[in-house]
């Protein structure tokens, strides 16, 4: 598939504000006073993390291929 760079920049922009949401939330859970409570939580919003870093990645190879 082919995306313009209007496009992928987008696309780049909304992941960030998910991966700056996800930080946002896996900062207040670990201050939670008991936060193994919340370990599934914590688990699903780093394996999120780690899955939309690695978009982000590919998205900046796509749009800047020789660096």
């Amino acid at each position: 598939m082919d995306y313009s760079a209007t496009e992928l920049t987008e696309a780049k922009r909304q992941i960030d504000s998910i991966l700056h949401k996800l930080h946002e939330t896996v900062t207040t859970l670990e201050a939670k006073e008991s936060p193994e409570r919340y370990k599934s939580q914590l688990s699903l919003a780093k394996r999120r993390i780690q899955a939309l870093t690695i978009a982000v990645e590919l998205i900046e190879a796509q749009l800047h291929p020789d660096t």
